[in-house]
């Protein structure tokens, strides 16, 4: 553990609470993809099943069964709430996420650290994190219109992966035989793929002005 990995574990947190908050508190789910949502769910089930099997730290357990539990509950929120599915915006979030998942798996198949179930799955899942929140940018530049919660879950989510990379670096240096490719590369994508979305974000603060994507 050290200050980089311990600030990108919190931001994360801090990013799904901002996303409960906004759902739980104002009963909307505007400008959400469920079909991102969706993907972090697959993220996290393959991704920790270790939970079972192995333990690392108290710490560690809870981080995971938070994640785990969040990320199917916000799911659930945006299907079945009877207030919050309504301003669920299923005309705009139409990305086919199969396109996503499809790749992701035969990628996991053909490039991974060991060829064990276990290890396939943890591999996928990160592949699948990388590009989990295209359809949740594409929305955003749908619908243009962007409040500020939403705006700072995004911001966050993107703020975990880049102190993550800081966490890698600094590990590199700091530790011997510490070279992990897969998760390297994959958080390097995702990272980029925000790119876009950190700028526009901090030009719409930088000009006190609302947040809008391009189309």
């Amino acid at each position: 553990m050290n200050i980089f990995r311990l600030a990108g574990d919190m931001t994360h947190l801090a990013s799904v609470l901002v996303l409960l908050l906004k759902i739980h508190t104002i009963k909307s789910c505007a400008g959400i993809s469920l079909k991102t949502q969706e993907l972090y769910a697959i993220v996290f089930a393959t991704r920790y099943l270790d939970i079972f099997t192995d333990f690392i730290s108290l710490y560690n357990t809870f981080m995971k069964l938070i994640f785990l539990g969040s990320s199917f509950s916000i799911v659930w929120y945006i299907r079945e709430h009877k207030i919050v599915r309504r301003s669920y915006d299923k005309d705009q979030d139409t990305f086919r996420h199969v396109f996503l998942l499809l790749p992701c798996v035969f990628l996991a198949l053909i490039i991974n650290e060991k060829f064990t179930v276990k290890e396939v799955l943890w591999t996928f899942s990160l592949y699948l994190e990388a590009v989990a929140i295209l359809p949740q940018l594409v929305l955003l530049q749908r619908t243009r219109n962007i409040d500020n919660l939403t705006g700072q879950y995004v911001l966050l989510l993107g703020a975990y992966r880049a102190l993550y990379i800081l966490n890698w670096i600094y590990r590199y240096f700091t530790e011997p035989h510490y070279v992990y490719w897969i998760p390297w590369i994959s958080g390097l994508v995702q990272t980029l793929l925000y790119a876009d979305f950190f700028y526009y974000y901090f030009h719409s603060w930088k000009n006190n002005k609302k947040l809008q994507l391009p189309a």
